[in-house]
């Protein structure tokens, strides 16, 4: 059984002290997929009296969480990491004694700005504050804040107990502290946390997919290839490679001992013509129907399990190659 709560002690400890003291106590405000899945990963890395402490306005939010998180698990918790949940009753009692306080509400601006005001004001002051939104920049969210100095984006790869990165963005006014501590947290938890030096909209990793997205739509809705052949190009060729080494050292590789100047040297050219021929889909053009229509009689209801099975492993894999490398 989850353990609701009503009240508890305040407490102002730095989130190291916490950690050196294993008592470390972090709030997730909001059940929805990213945050059962942050809450998946915590309940993973928290030791002896450490609490995770649930807010959610649903009504059901108890029953909600114990018949939902054990699918974000590989092997069903145990009863004693599931103890480690507390379900608060309010948002000032899910706050008030936190080291971390982590938000992945609803993708509206007003509901975040008042939730950050609100937090503020019963939070310690010490506390990390961390948004997982997928776009809304730290410098909207804070508008109502006092200290805007607090507030960071932390923005997962879904599922975020599976994938390493963490885009971590600040605002002008998010103190390099608060950088270097979520840095050295997540650091410590095996995970990749980026320093993303400037707020830009989608992040970094969203732009990357979403450019391959819009050239995949491009050369499906010309009839060059189907939905699933293009999947099956991906799969095969730039996936794998892309899991070992990204565009940049992909490409430096591909320039032999010139490195990317090399490899510019080579073909530049042809990858000029390449972006001057790229796909300038937008969304309501029309291509919808048919990209829609093969993705459901291609693949119908993806097996989620599948897929974070396979890449759980994939990520064990390449953690074991480059262990032996060191």
């Amino acid at each position: 059984m989850l353990n609701p709560h009503e009240s508890s002690p305040t407490c102002g400890n730095p989130i190291q002290k916490a950690q050196s003291n294993k008592d470390l106590h972090i709030t997730l405000i909001g059940t929805g997929t990213i945050g059962l899945s942050f809450a998946a990963f915590h309940l993973s890395h928290i030791l002896g009296p450490s609490q995770l402490t649930i807010y959610d306005t649903r009504p059901d939010v108890t029953q909600y969480v114990e018949e939902n998180i054990s699918n974000f698990f590989e092997t069903p918790p145990s009863t004693a990491s599931i103890s480690n949940i507390r379900i608060a009753g309010s948002l000032e009692v899910a706050v008030e004694d936190a080291h971390v306080i982590q938000e992945s509400g609803p993708e509206n601006l007003e509901w975040k700005m008042k939730l950050w005001e609100e937090v503020e004001k019963h939070a310690p002051k010490d506390a990390l504050l961390w948004s997982s939104t997928s776009g809304i920049p730290a410098s909207q969210q804070a508008q109502n804040m006092k200290d805007k100095s607090r507030l960071l984006v932390v923005h997962p790869y879904n599922p975020p107990h599976i994938m390493p990165l963490l885009e971590l963005v600040p605002s002008l006014e998010t103190s390099e502290q608060v950088i270097q501590r979520t840095q050295d947290f997540w650091s410590k938890r095996g995970r990749v946390p980026i320093h993303i030096k400037k707020e830009t909209t989608g992040f970094v990793a969203n732009r990357l997919a979403f450019a391959l997205l819009r050239e995949a739509i491009h050369l499906v809705n010309e009839g060059v290839v189907s939905v699933g052949e293009l999947d099956q190009i991906v799969e095969s060729s730039m996936g794998p490679r892309w899991a070992v080494a990204g565009p940049f050292k992909s490409y430096h590789a591909g320039g032999g001992p010139a490195g990317l100047e090399g490899f510019f040297t080579n073909i530049g050219g042809t990858v000029q013509e390449y972006w001057r021929d790229a796909g300038t889909v937008n969304i309501g053009d029309g291509w919808e129907d048919k990209v829609f229509r093969q993705a459901n009689e291609t693949y119908g209801t993806v097996d989620i399990n599948e897929r974070d099975g396979i890449t759980r492993r994939l990520l064990e894999v390449l953690e074991e190659e480059k262990g032996k490398r060191k």
